[in-house]
């Protein structure tokens, strides 16, 4: 076995010459690479063609949301929390689920406590925004993403992503907001909390990452039972289809 303290290594080369902190700063530097890797390895081959053919029953999704520091990536907010469940077909998985906070960097507005309950102190205790990235990516994989008002937390994760590691989000994203507009054009209002409602599902612990994810992907299960339900749509394929007609 090759000795770690004659090979040269980054760790015991750093710690030689620079002491603890230096060695310290040099692991991190390397995780962060590692990471940086995996995130980049995430975003390739996410939108093959095969994959439109699954039929929805047999459809891996994770349903995901954010919590930010406000509303608009393109002004310096970032994201503080990931939330994620996942659901195959109509059927929620409540034991495969992912919620971290995460350190962006920036502070977190008391309007923002108030709203999510997520202190200043939980941030600053809190990993990396890097290491919130590389953990959601891996519990996503290649799966498809759904999230409602999806272009919010799609601009979010992609500032992110760019900031990071100089990629963007490839993967396939739904927006159960607009699913909603198509099953129900009559309803007038497509907030979460309306929708939750006409659909009889119970609102709890709003504007928590895990929580709204959760409520989301019981929205999704039941849009899936209504699509199929109405015939509308047997696969991915044909789900893009319905929801890109007039």
């Amino acid at each position: 076995m090759t000795d770690p303290v004659r090979s040269g290594g980054g760790f015991w080369r750093s710690l030689r010459s620079g002491g603890i902190n230096s060695a310290l700063s040099s692991m991190r530097g390397a995780q962060t690479a590692q990471q940086m890797a995996f995130i980049r390895s995430q975003m390739k081959d996410n939108r093959r063609p095969e994959e439109l053919g699954t039929p929805l029953d047999e459809l891996e999704v994770i349903v995901f949301d954010l919590e930010t520091t406000g509303f608009n990536h393109q002004h310096g907010d970032e994201i503080l929390s990931f939330g994620a469940i996942k659901v195959v077909g109509n059927h929620v998985l409540e034991s495969e689920t992912f919620h971290m906070i995460v350190n962006s960097g920036v502070r977190v507005p008391p309007v923002i406590t108030e709203l999510t309950g997520i202190s200043q102190k939980m941030v600053d205790d809190a990993p990396p925004l890097m290491e919130g990235l590389h953990d959601f990516m891996a519990f996503v994989g290649g799966r498809v993403l759904v999230a409602h008002a999806a272009a919010h937390d799609r601009g979010f994760l992609n500032a992110a992503l760019w900031k990071t590691s100089k990629v963007r989000l490839t993967h396939r994203l739904l927006d159960t907001m607009m699913l909603a507009q198509r099953l129900y054009p009559e309803l007038r209002d497509f907030s979460l909390d309306e929708l939750l409602r006409h659909k009889g599902i119970p609102v709890e612990g709003r504007h928590h990452a895990l929580s709204d994810a959760s409520m989301t992907a019981r929205l999704w299960a039941n849009y899936i039972r209504e699509i199929q339900h109405r015939g509308y749509a047997e696969t991915l394929g044909d789900m893009y289809v319905y929801l890109s007609e007039a």
